[in-house]
């Protein structure tokens, strides 16, 4: 029998990660007071509710979701797919897109990835996009410079068609945080220069530019000083929409509309919407900020001090003594149209603000989007939002000029879920009696545009405080949710619980059916389908599709499928489709002793559970942003050689260009030496 895998180390980090990525990623948000120290429900407490799961399976008849793909069905229906698990004499072994030899778990100062494929750094931290851009040297980085390359630790990926350029795509990245300790020789943080600041400054927030592809291959490389190229950060303008948009909250003496921020910060993961835009969650935001000191402050995790980075001795907006809205203006989701660089991108206020890890959309029946989103903190909570306006088909400026107001009004939902098997949860991962973590769920109105359902609260305060909202209804607690995405197949939707060390600790939510390990170090994902399959239902069935860890540790689970068949894994982040149908996950903070990868998963067939790892990434990095097309896969390579004591002068990765050379946060992409499409 494999032996369970080592922990990379001793290290107390959430989630396997260094001091350092904590330090500056989140501002140590795992070792502060949880933020949501609110009395909800728990899950087990709530399964004599009227929402019982095989009450709401009769009454909404949830066997309807993806009949017509042959997939399994989530609840208590029938199980549609075989489980016989076989394999076609001299066929390869996988599930169509998956038929690749899994890269084994590791530790190489590189990007790993399976017999028979190929790779190219597409574009790296510094490299210019923009007309008049100077080359990167890491020994003369200025504000200036930077405003015109290649960001500083890119996350989400978007990759969009470009018309009438044959071979060219409009790569649009987030630049999530900055790690001055890596990027600038003898930096000291309790005393950074100006020039520091301004230059991290204008390394975070979003860069647009446009790659072309090797006809023979799959590798791209940037088109610079296109038209459309761009790049957005702390200073750059943007545009507060929809109802919250104008409040008193939302007001600063820099901008006494409410309508008007400087800066996007730590945009994490996206979404690509069908009308051609890309969606930014602004995430930890909280560590920017100094000297907060309200209640909403401290839901939102923003500490009474100076913060990490000293950015308030440069601009009042990030002191809140001076400004105490300021803060109010970040933890939105961003839209940007990457077709118009004249644009200004907006902050959609009808989201609401939280620490958004992703936000993808999907359409009604009707047209209309809904947006799933995830708040990455532990205890927090998962979201929906439903539009009021059905989306216009066609190129036309009229069809785009209505399109791109259709986040601006409907109505925002919180989560609730019920198991269906209190009785069996007890903290140790070990499966119901019934054979799966399972239940259904409600969501929950918070606001429909200036009406808010939430007793108590405004409208306004339900969008500007939205966790304070959550908190009042009942939502529950989760491990992490991250990135939310449905599937373009099946309409099922997937949410990534990342980890939560906090489950079931003194004080603290302990194990329920969603979340059903006590110190959750390895993470689990959640599948979920709405009543008849529509995404405006106010009900769904759930259960849980992955349980992460070593698969060797009784206390994990794919899907069913034969646990020794299966890759690995730990710490899910961000989800991402094939056209195949399969589930692809990057992971963040790899508990097993091997380095962050990528992952792809079958959700359908008779191999749906089974996982297989297709890349790893250098020492230090997370694997985020994953694009899957026909013939290439695309990741950003984020904070590769972050680990505890890395400095620029005493560097703990060689990654992208070798010794001698400052550790580059990059994006990659891989392809089949054959040619063919990935996986077949």
């Amino acid at each position: 029998m494999r032996k369970l895998l080592p922990l990379l180390s001793t290290n107390p980090h959430g989630g396997g990660r260094s001091a350092l990525t904590c330090r500056f990623r989140c501002g140590d948000a795992c070792f502060h007071e949880v933020p949501n120290t609110s009395d909800n429900e728990y899950v087990g407490d709530v399964i004599a509710s009227a929402y019982s799961r095989r009450s709401l399976m009769r009454a909404a008849a949830v066997v309807t979701v993806a009949a017509a793909a042959g997939g399994a069905v989530v609840g208590n229906a029938p199980v549609a797919e075989a489980r016989t698990h076989g394999h076609k004499p001299g066929r390869v072994d996988g599930a169509r897109g998956l038929r690749f030899a899994p890269v084994a778990p590791n530790t190489a100062d590189r990007v790993t990835i399976p017999t028979g494929y190929e790779q190219n750094v597409v574009i790296r931290w510094g490299e210019p996009i923009l007309r008049g851009a100077p080359a990167f040297d890491a020994d003369k980085q200025s504000a200036a410079a930077q405003t015109g390359q290649f960001g500083y630790n890119c996350d989400f990926l978007s990759l969009l068609p470009l018309r009438g350029e044959r071979g060219r795509q409009v790569l649009v990245a987030n630049h999530e945080y900055t790690d001055e300790i890596l990027m600038f020789k003898g930096y000291d943080s309790e005393n950074p220069t100006r020039e520091q600041v301004e230059t991290a400054w204008a390394a975070h927030g979003l860069s647009v530019v446009v790659v072309q592809e090797e006809y023979r291959s799959g590798k791209l490389t940037p088109v610079t000083r296109h038209p459309l190229n761009r790049r957005l950060h702390t200073t750059s303008e943007f545009e507060l929409t929809g109802p919250a948009a104008g409040s008193d909250l939302l007001r600063t003496s820099a901008d006494p509309s409410g309508r008007k921020v400087l800066g996007t910060l730590n945009n994490c993961a996206g979404g690509t919407t069908p009308w051609g835009t890309t969606l930014h969650g602004e995430e930890n935001f909280n560590q920017y900020f100094a000297n907060g000191s309200s209640p909403t402050d401290k839901r939102y995790g923003i500490g009474s001090g100076a913060s990490e980075r000293k950015w308030e001795r440069f601009d009042r907006r990030f002191d809140l003594k001076q400004e105490p809205n300021e803060a109010h203006r970040q933890g939105w989701v961003v839209e940007l149209d990457p077709y118009d660089p004249d644009s200004t991108p907006k902050k959609r206020t009808a989201l609401g603000r939280f620490k958004h890890e992703a936000a993808q959309p999907r359409l009604t029946e009707d047209g209309r989007p809904v947006v799933y989103m995830g708040d990455d903190e532990r205890f927090d909570y998962f979201y929906k939002f439903v539009g009021s306006k059905r989306m216009k088909k066609g190129t036309s400026r009229a069809a785009r000029e209505h399109n791109l107001t259709l986040l601006d009004e409907g109505t925002l939902y919180v989560a609730k879920l019920t198991g269906d098997s209190p009785q069996d949860i007890d903290g140790t991962g070990k499966l119901p009696n019934d054979g799966e973590f399972d239940g259904s769920g409600q969501w929950i109105p918070l606001a429909t545009n200036d009406v808010s359902h939430v007793p108590g609260m405004t409208a306004e305060e339900v969008y500007v405080f939205t966790r304070l909202a959550g908190d009042k209804v009942g939502a529950t607690k989760m491990d992490r949710p991250e990135d939310v995405e449905p599937s373009p197949r099946t309409g099922r939707v997937y949410v990534a619980l990342t980890n939560n060390k906090d489950r079931g600790a003194a004080g603290k939510a302990p194990a329920d059916e969603a979340n059903p390990r006590n110190a959750n170090k390895h993470g689990q994902i959640l599948e979920l389908a709405e009543h008849w399959d529509d995404p405006a239902s106010d009900g769904f069935a759930w259960r849980l599709f992955l349980v992460a860890g070593d698969p060797n540790d009784p206390a994990t689970y794919f899907a069913g499928f034969p646990k020794e068949k299966v890759s690995p894994i730990s710490c899910p982040d961000n989800v991402a489709f094939d056209p195949h149908g399969n589930l692809w996950i990057s992971t963040d903070g790899n508990q097993l002793g091997s380095h962050d990868g990528l992952f792809g998963v079958a959700t359908q067939g008779e191999r749906r559970g089974e996982l297989k790892q297709f890349l790893t990434v250098p020492a230090g990095a997370e694997t985020c942003g994953p694009i899957i097309q026909d013939r290439r896969v695309v990741v950003a390579v984020q904070h590769p050689g972050e680990i505890d004591g890395a400095t620029v002068e005493n560097p703990k990765s060689a990654w992208p260009d070798g010794p001698g050379r400052i550790v580059r946060p990059s994006v990659v992409a891989v392809w089949r030496k054959d040619g063919r499409d990935i996986g077949v």
